[in-house]
Protein backbone atom coordinates (compact mmCIF):
# COMPACT_ATOMS: atom_id res chain seq x y z
CA UNK A 1 0.00 0.00 0.00
CA UNK A 2 1.34 3.27 -0.88
CA UNK A 3 2.11 5.23 2.36
CA UNK A 4 0.94 9.29 1.57
CA UNK A 5 3.60 11.92 0.98
CA UNK A 6 1.90 13.64 3.78
CA UNK A 7 1.95 11.07 6.68
CA UNK A 8 5.55 10.05 5.43
CA UNK A 9 6.60 14.09 5.75
CA UNK A 10 4.86 14.18 9.31
CA UNK A 11 6.68 11.04 10.51
CA UNK A 12 10.37 12.30 9.65
CA UNK A 13 9.88 15.77 10.88
CA UNK A 14 8.71 14.07 13.93
CA UNK A 15 11.88 11.79 14.25
CA UNK A 16 13.81 14.94 13.65
CA UNK A 17 12.07 16.74 16.80
CA UNK A 18 12.26 13.56 18.82
CA UNK A 19 16.30 12.96 18.00
CA UNK A 20 16.57 17.54 18.37
CA UNK A 21 15.31 17.10 22.14
CA UNK A 22 17.29 13.87 23.16
CA UNK A 23 19.55 16.47 22.19
CA UNK A 24 18.34 19.47 23.56
CA UNK A 25 17.69 18.26 27.07
CA UNK A 26 20.81 16.07 27.87
CA UNK A 27 22.67 19.51 29.64
CA UNK A 28 18.99 19.89 32.05
CA UNK A 29 19.53 16.28 33.36
CA UNK A 30 23.37 16.48 33.64
CA UNK A 31 23.31 20.44 34.93
CA UNK A 32 23.68 19.06 39.10
CA UNK A 33 26.33 16.76 37.83
CA UNK A 34 27.87 19.81 35.43
CA UNK A 35 27.83 22.49 38.05
CA UNK A 36 29.72 20.34 40.61
CA UNK A 37 32.67 19.49 38.55
CA UNK A 38 33.16 22.54 36.70
CA UNK A 39 32.08 24.94 39.53
CA UNK A 40 29.02 26.88 37.83
CA UNK A 41 26.85 28.95 40.69
CA UNK A 42 23.06 28.26 39.30
CA UNK A 43 23.15 31.73 38.33
CA UNK A 44 25.91 31.03 35.80
CA UNK A 45 24.77 28.52 34.50
CA UNK A 46 21.19 30.14 33.66
CA UNK A 47 23.90 32.01 31.09
CA UNK A 48 24.82 28.06 29.74
CA UNK A 49 21.23 27.12 29.75
CA UNK A 50 20.27 30.35 27.42
CA UNK A 51 23.19 30.14 25.58
CA UNK A 52 21.16 27.28 23.31
CA UNK A 53 18.41 29.25 23.17
CA UNK A 54 20.23 32.98 21.78
CA UNK A 55 21.81 30.71 19.08
CA UNK A 56 18.36 29.33 18.42
CA UNK A 57 16.63 32.73 18.20
CA UNK A 58 19.50 34.11 16.05
CA UNK A 59 18.63 31.07 13.38
CA UNK A 60 15.23 31.53 13.15
CA UNK A 61 14.72 33.68 10.26
CA UNK A 62 17.05 32.56 8.10
CA UNK A 63 16.92 29.23 8.50
CA UNK A 64 12.54 29.69 7.68
CA UNK A 65 14.12 32.22 4.54
CA UNK A 66 16.58 29.35 3.71
CA UNK A 67 13.59 26.95 3.53
CA UNK A 68 11.01 28.93 1.19
CA UNK A 69 14.18 30.10 -1.24
CA UNK A 70 16.05 25.95 -1.66
CA UNK A 71 13.25 24.10 -0.01
CA UNK A 72 12.83 22.31 3.58
CA UNK A 73 14.37 19.26 2.69
CA UNK A 74 17.79 20.98 2.24
CA UNK A 75 17.67 22.22 5.62
CA UNK A 76 16.71 19.29 7.17
CA UNK A 77 19.55 17.63 6.27
CA UNK A 78 22.13 20.12 7.10
CA UNK A 79 20.47 21.16 10.54
CA UNK A 80 21.00 17.88 12.61
CA UNK A 81 24.41 17.15 10.78
CA UNK A 82 25.52 20.57 12.14
CA UNK A 83 23.60 20.03 15.70
CA UNK A 84 25.05 16.34 16.22
CA UNK A 85 28.60 17.62 15.57
CA UNK A 86 28.00 20.63 18.35
CA UNK A 87 26.16 18.10 20.83
CA UNK A 88 29.44 15.81 20.42
CA UNK A 89 31.79 18.38 20.87
CA UNK A 90 29.88 19.77 24.19
CA UNK A 91 31.89 16.46 25.87
CA UNK A 92 34.94 17.75 25.21
CA UNK A 93 34.73 21.37 26.71
CA UNK A 94 35.89 22.27 30.18
CA UNK A 95 35.16 25.84 30.97
CA UNK A 96 32.77 27.89 31.22
CA UNK A 97 33.38 30.20 28.17
CA UNK A 98 33.64 27.11 26.23
CA UNK A 99 30.41 25.04 26.55
CA UNK A 100 28.72 28.69 26.23
CA UNK A 101 30.14 29.29 23.21
CA UNK A 102 29.43 25.30 21.57
CA UNK A 103 25.93 25.57 22.98
CA UNK A 104 24.98 28.56 21.21
CA UNK A 105 26.39 27.09 17.67
CA UNK A 106 24.63 24.14 18.51
CA UNK A 107 21.26 26.06 19.00
CA UNK A 108 22.17 27.86 15.91
CA UNK A 109 22.37 24.40 14.30
CA UNK A 110 19.38 23.61 15.52
CA UNK A 111 17.40 26.62 14.63
CA UNK A 112 17.96 26.27 11.06
CA UNK A 113 15.05 23.51 10.68
CA UNK A 114 12.56 24.97 12.94
CA UNK A 115 10.99 26.70 10.08
CA UNK A 116 11.29 24.07 7.69
CA UNK A 117 9.76 21.73 9.57
CA UNK A 118 6.61 23.95 10.16
CA UNK A 119 7.08 25.30 6.51
CA UNK A 120 6.63 20.94 5.46
CA UNK A 121 3.35 21.07 7.79
CA UNK A 122 1.85 23.72 6.03
CA UNK A 123 2.88 22.46 2.72
CA UNK A 124 1.08 19.33 2.80
CA UNK A 125 -1.90 19.50 5.29
CA UNK A 126 -5.06 21.53 4.70
CA UNK A 127 -5.88 24.28 7.13
CA UNK A 128 -8.21 22.02 9.22
CA UNK A 129 -6.35 19.43 9.65
CA UNK A 130 -2.74 21.10 10.96
CA UNK A 131 -3.67 21.54 14.36
CA UNK A 132 -3.95 17.87 14.66
CA UNK A 133 -0.98 17.27 12.64
CA UNK A 134 1.06 20.19 15.08
CA UNK A 135 0.32 18.63 17.77
CA UNK A 136 1.26 15.00 16.48
CA UNK A 137 4.91 16.53 15.16
CA UNK A 138 5.40 18.26 18.45
CA UNK A 139 4.70 15.27 20.37
CA UNK A 140 8.14 14.96 20.34
CA UNK A 141 8.95 17.95 22.30
CA UNK A 142 7.29 15.96 25.12
CA UNK A 143 8.57 12.45 24.02
CA UNK A 144 12.01 13.25 23.13
CA UNK A 145 12.90 14.70 27.31
CA UNK A 146 10.75 12.02 28.56
CA UNK A 147 12.97 9.11 26.92
CA UNK A 148 16.12 10.35 27.27
CA UNK A 149 15.73 11.37 30.87
CA UNK A 150 16.72 7.69 31.82
CA UNK A 151 19.01 7.32 29.04
CA UNK A 152 20.68 10.37 30.02
CA UNK A 153 21.22 9.52 32.65
CA UNK A 154 22.89 5.93 32.10
CA UNK A 155 25.35 7.61 30.35
CA UNK A 156 25.69 9.79 32.80
CA UNK A 157 26.11 7.57 35.90
CA UNK A 158 28.18 4.94 33.61
CA UNK A 159 30.15 7.28 31.11
CA UNK A 160 29.91 10.69 32.72
CA UNK A 161 28.39 14.03 31.79
CA UNK A 162 31.17 13.97 28.54
CA UNK A 163 30.63 10.47 27.32
CA UNK A 164 27.01 10.95 27.82
CA UNK A 165 26.99 14.51 25.10
CA UNK A 166 29.20 11.98 22.93
CA UNK A 167 27.37 9.02 22.21
CA UNK A 168 24.42 10.64 21.72
CA UNK A 169 25.78 13.03 18.88
CA UNK A 170 24.99 10.13 16.87
CA UNK A 171 21.03 9.72 16.57
CA UNK A 172 20.96 13.51 14.28
CA UNK A 173 23.50 11.81 11.90
CA UNK A 174 21.47 9.04 11.33
CA UNK A 175 18.38 10.90 10.62
CA UNK A 176 20.12 13.44 8.36
CA UNK A 177 20.43 10.32 6.15
CA UNK A 178 16.61 9.28 6.72
CA UNK A 179 15.78 12.44 5.16
CA UNK A 180 17.63 11.84 2.21
CA UNK A 181 15.94 8.78 1.15
CA UNK A 182 12.96 9.49 2.85
CA UNK A 183 11.31 13.06 2.59
CA UNK A 184 9.78 13.79 -1.25
CA UNK A 185 12.21 16.34 -3.00
CA UNK A 186 9.15 18.13 -4.25
CA UNK A 187 6.06 18.28 -3.48
CA UNK A 188 2.95 17.55 -5.30
CA UNK A 189 0.01 19.64 -6.33
CA UNK A 190 -2.22 19.80 -3.47
CA UNK A 191 -5.80 19.73 -3.93
CA UNK A 192 -6.58 22.20 -1.17
CA UNK A 193 -4.00 24.88 -2.79
CA UNK A 194 -6.79 27.35 -3.56
CA UNK A 195 -8.56 26.99 -0.28
CA UNK A 196 -5.50 27.72 1.13
CA UNK A 197 -4.51 30.52 -0.73
CA UNK A 198 -7.71 31.74 0.47
CA UNK A 199 -7.56 30.78 3.97
CA UNK A 200 -4.06 33.07 4.32
CA UNK A 201 -4.97 36.14 2.39
CA UNK A 202 -8.27 36.42 4.46
CA UNK A 203 -6.08 36.18 7.66
CA UNK A 204 -3.35 38.23 6.38
CA UNK A 205 -5.21 40.97 5.14
CA UNK A 206 -3.32 40.19 1.38
CA UNK A 207 -1.72 37.45 -0.59
CA UNK A 208 1.46 39.37 -1.09
CA UNK A 209 3.84 37.83 1.51
CA UNK A 210 6.15 38.40 4.29
CA UNK A 211 6.35 41.77 4.37
CA UNK A 212 2.92 42.33 4.57
CA UNK A 213 2.18 40.26 7.15
CA UNK A 214 4.88 41.59 9.05
CA UNK A 215 3.11 45.16 9.26
CA UNK A 216 -0.40 43.66 10.42
CA UNK A 217 -0.87 44.44 13.90
CA UNK A 218 -1.96 40.50 14.79
CA UNK A 219 1.37 39.19 13.77
CA UNK A 220 3.19 41.24 16.51
CA UNK A 221 0.43 40.29 18.71
CA UNK A 222 1.35 36.19 18.05
CA UNK A 223 5.21 37.06 18.43
CA UNK A 224 4.55 38.67 22.04
CA UNK A 225 2.36 35.74 23.19
CA UNK A 226 4.82 33.15 22.04
CA UNK A 227 7.53 35.07 23.47
CA UNK A 228 5.95 35.23 26.93
CA UNK A 229 5.09 31.73 26.63
CA UNK A 230 8.30 30.49 26.07
CA UNK A 231 9.42 32.41 29.42
CA UNK A 232 7.11 29.30 30.93
CA UNK A 233 8.20 26.60 28.66
CA UNK A 234 12.12 27.48 29.07
CA UNK A 235 11.95 27.63 32.56
CA UNK A 236 10.26 24.40 33.35
CA UNK A 237 12.29 22.45 30.84
CA UNK A 238 15.90 23.99 31.71
CA UNK A 239 15.21 23.38 35.31
CA UNK A 240 12.65 21.61 36.37
CA UNK A 241 15.39 18.46 36.81
CA UNK A 242 17.39 20.76 38.67
CA UNK A 243 13.91 21.44 40.73
CA UNK A 244 13.61 18.07 41.68
CA UNK A 245 16.95 17.16 42.75
CA UNK A 246 17.74 20.32 44.46
CA UNK A 247 14.41 21.32 46.07
CA UNK A 248 12.32 18.16 46.22
CA UNK A 249 16.20 16.10 46.71
CA UNK A 250 15.29 13.27 44.52
CA UNK A 251 18.61 11.17 43.91
CA UNK A 252 19.78 10.76 40.71
CA UNK A 253 19.10 6.96 40.13
CA UNK A 254 15.20 8.34 40.93
CA UNK A 255 15.29 11.65 38.88
CA UNK A 256 15.53 10.01 35.37
CA UNK A 257 12.42 8.34 35.63
CA UNK A 258 10.42 11.18 38.22
CA UNK A 259 11.64 13.77 35.40
CA UNK A 260 10.11 11.65 32.56
CA UNK A 261 6.08 11.70 34.07
CA UNK A 262 5.39 15.00 33.07
CA UNK A 263 6.83 14.68 29.87
CA UNK A 264 4.54 11.96 29.06
CA UNK A 265 2.06 14.15 30.45
CA UNK A 266 2.32 16.50 27.99
CA UNK A 267 2.49 14.13 24.91
CA UNK A 268 -1.15 13.55 25.97
CA UNK A 269 -1.68 17.06 26.64
CA UNK A 270 -0.49 17.50 22.77
CA UNK A 271 -2.67 15.22 21.05
CA UNK A 272 -6.09 16.06 23.08
CA UNK A 273 -5.39 19.84 22.50
CA UNK A 274 -4.26 19.27 18.34
CA UNK A 275 -7.39 17.21 18.51
CA UNK A 276 -9.69 19.72 19.87
CA UNK A 277 -7.84 22.53 18.05
CA UNK A 278 -8.87 20.86 14.44
CA UNK A 279 -12.40 19.57 15.07
CA UNK A 280 -14.97 20.91 18.12
CA UNK A 281 -13.09 23.97 18.83
CA UNK A 282 -11.27 24.98 15.46
CA UNK A 283 -13.34 28.32 15.50
CA UNK A 284 -12.30 29.06 18.75
CA UNK A 285 -8.21 28.31 18.56
CA UNK A 286 -7.50 31.30 20.09
CA UNK A 287 -9.84 31.24 23.31
CA UNK A 288 -8.51 27.54 23.89
CA UNK A 289 -4.81 28.52 24.18
CA UNK A 290 -5.93 31.32 26.48
CA UNK A 291 -7.35 28.75 28.69
CA UNK A 292 -4.80 26.38 28.28
CA UNK A 293 -2.35 28.52 29.91
CA UNK A 294 -3.91 30.06 32.52
CA UNK A 295 -4.62 26.32 33.55
CA UNK A 296 -0.83 26.07 33.10
CA UNK A 297 -0.44 28.59 35.36
CA UNK A 298 -2.71 27.24 38.20
CA UNK A 299 -0.78 23.63 38.11
CA UNK A 300 2.49 25.11 38.36
CA UNK A 301 1.17 27.40 41.44
CA UNK A 302 -0.16 24.27 43.07
CA UNK A 303 3.40 22.69 42.61
CA UNK A 304 5.56 24.83 44.41
CA UNK A 305 2.69 24.83 47.01
CA UNK A 306 2.77 21.52 47.86
CA UNK A 307 4.65 19.69 50.63
CA UNK A 308 5.96 15.94 48.96
CA UNK A 309 8.07 15.10 46.13
CA UNK A 310 4.89 13.00 45.33
CA UNK A 311 2.36 16.24 44.86
CA UNK A 312 5.14 18.22 43.15
CA UNK A 313 5.46 15.34 40.62
CA UNK A 314 1.61 15.56 40.09
CA UNK A 315 1.74 19.35 40.10
CA UNK A 316 4.62 19.55 37.41
CA UNK A 317 2.73 16.42 35.40
CA UNK A 318 -0.38 18.17 35.08
CA UNK A 319 1.06 21.91 34.22
CA UNK A 320 2.86 19.87 31.31
CA UNK A 321 -0.38 18.74 29.91
CA UNK A 322 -1.44 22.03 29.60
CA UNK A 323 2.09 23.32 28.83
CA UNK A 324 2.83 21.33 25.50
CA UNK A 325 -1.01 21.33 25.21
CA UNK A 326 -1.32 24.55 23.51
CA UNK A 327 1.88 23.97 20.27
CA UNK A 328 -0.93 22.13 18.02
CA UNK A 329 -3.31 24.97 17.88
CA UNK A 330 -1.22 27.96 18.06
CA UNK A 331 1.15 26.38 15.02
CA UNK A 332 -2.00 25.62 13.68
CA UNK A 333 -2.98 29.98 13.76
CA UNK A 334 0.58 30.80 12.82
CA UNK A 335 0.68 28.90 9.88
CA UNK A 336 -2.85 30.16 8.63
CA UNK A 337 -1.64 33.70 9.47
CA UNK A 338 1.08 33.73 6.46
CA UNK A 339 0.88 33.06 2.68
CA UNK A 340 2.42 29.17 1.11
CA UNK A 341 5.58 31.48 0.10
CA UNK A 342 6.72 33.01 2.80
CA UNK A 343 5.62 30.26 5.50
CA UNK A 344 8.97 29.09 6.45
CA UNK A 345 10.19 32.73 7.16
CA UNK A 346 7.05 33.71 9.12
CA UNK A 347 7.44 30.77 11.41
CA UNK A 348 10.78 31.44 11.71
CA UNK A 349 9.63 35.11 12.65
CA UNK A 350 7.06 34.35 15.62
CA UNK A 351 9.54 31.24 17.00
CA UNK A 352 12.15 33.98 17.25
CA UNK A 353 10.24 35.96 19.67
CA UNK A 354 9.90 32.44 21.71
CA UNK A 355 13.59 31.86 22.05
CA UNK A 356 14.02 35.30 23.17
CA UNK A 357 11.43 34.25 26.15
CA UNK A 358 13.69 31.25 26.23
CA UNK A 359 16.54 32.72 26.31
CA UNK A 360 16.12 35.16 29.28
CA UNK A 361 13.79 32.81 31.27
CA UNK A 362 16.92 30.37 32.62
CA UNK A 363 18.72 33.21 33.77
CA UNK A 364 16.31 34.79 35.07
CA UNK A 365 15.34 31.78 37.26
CA UNK A 366 18.94 31.02 37.98
CA UNK A 367 19.58 34.21 39.38
CA UNK A 368 16.06 34.23 41.57
CA UNK A 369 17.28 30.39 42.85
CA UNK A 370 20.61 31.91 43.68
CA UNK A 371 19.78 34.63 45.41
CA UNK A 372 16.64 33.22 47.22
CA UNK A 373 18.14 29.96 47.93
CA UNK A 374 14.09 28.90 46.83
CA UNK A 375 12.37 28.31 43.09
CA UNK A 376 9.26 29.84 44.30
CA UNK A 377 10.21 33.04 42.70
CA UNK A 378 11.04 30.98 39.76
CA UNK A 379 7.88 29.85 39.77
CA UNK A 380 5.73 32.93 40.32
CA UNK A 381 7.71 34.40 37.43
CA UNK A 382 6.53 31.53 34.93
CA UNK A 383 3.33 32.66 36.04
CA UNK A 384 3.25 36.44 34.87
CA UNK A 385 4.35 35.61 31.43
CA UNK A 386 1.74 32.64 31.60
CA UNK A 387 -1.04 35.46 31.69
CA UNK A 388 0.33 37.85 29.56
CA UNK A 389 0.34 35.06 26.86
CA UNK A 390 -2.93 34.28 27.48
CA UNK A 391 -3.81 37.88 27.14
CA UNK A 392 -2.57 38.37 23.80
CA UNK A 393 -4.40 35.30 22.37
CA UNK A 394 -7.65 36.61 23.71
CA UNK A 395 -6.48 39.88 22.32
CA UNK A 396 -5.58 38.36 19.05
CA UNK A 397 -9.17 36.21 19.28
CA UNK A 398 -11.14 39.31 19.68
CA UNK A 399 -8.58 41.19 16.58
CA UNK A 400 -9.82 38.33 13.94
CA UNK A 401 -13.29 38.02 14.99
CA UNK A 402 -13.76 41.75 14.65
CA UNK A 403 -11.73 41.94 11.08
CA UNK A 404 -12.82 38.77 9.24
CA UNK A 405 -16.84 38.35 9.95
CA UNK A 406 -16.97 36.84 6.79
CA UNK A 407 -14.28 33.98 7.60
CA UNK A 408 -15.91 33.42 11.12
CA UNK A 409 -19.69 32.82 9.44
CA UNK A 410 -17.93 30.39 7.49
CA UNK A 411 -16.30 28.78 10.53
CA UNK A 412 -12.57 29.57 9.50
CA UNK A 413 -11.48 31.83 12.05
CA UNK A 414 -8.91 31.16 14.53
Amino acid sequence: MNFPDKYRVLLMVWLLQFVNYLDRINLSIAAPTMMKELSISPGLFGFVLAAFTFGYAVAQIPGGALADRFGAKCMLIVSPVLWSFFTGATGFVSTVLALIVVRVLFGFSEGLSNGASFKSIGDYFPPQERSTANGAYLSALALGPAFVAPIAVWFLIHTGWQGMFRWLALPGLAMAVLVVFLIPSAKAPRPFAAADSAESASHSGSGSGFGEVMRLPRSWIIFTAYLAFNIAFWGYLGWMPSYLSMARHIDIKTLGFAASIPYFAGTVGMFVFGWLGSTVLYRQRCVLIAAIYLCTAVCLYVTYNVDSAFNSIIGLSAAGFFLYGGFGPLWSVVLDLTPETSRGAFSGFVNCGGQIGGFFAPIVVGWIVGKTASFTGGFIFMNVALAVAAVCFLLLHTLMRSQQPTALASGRTA
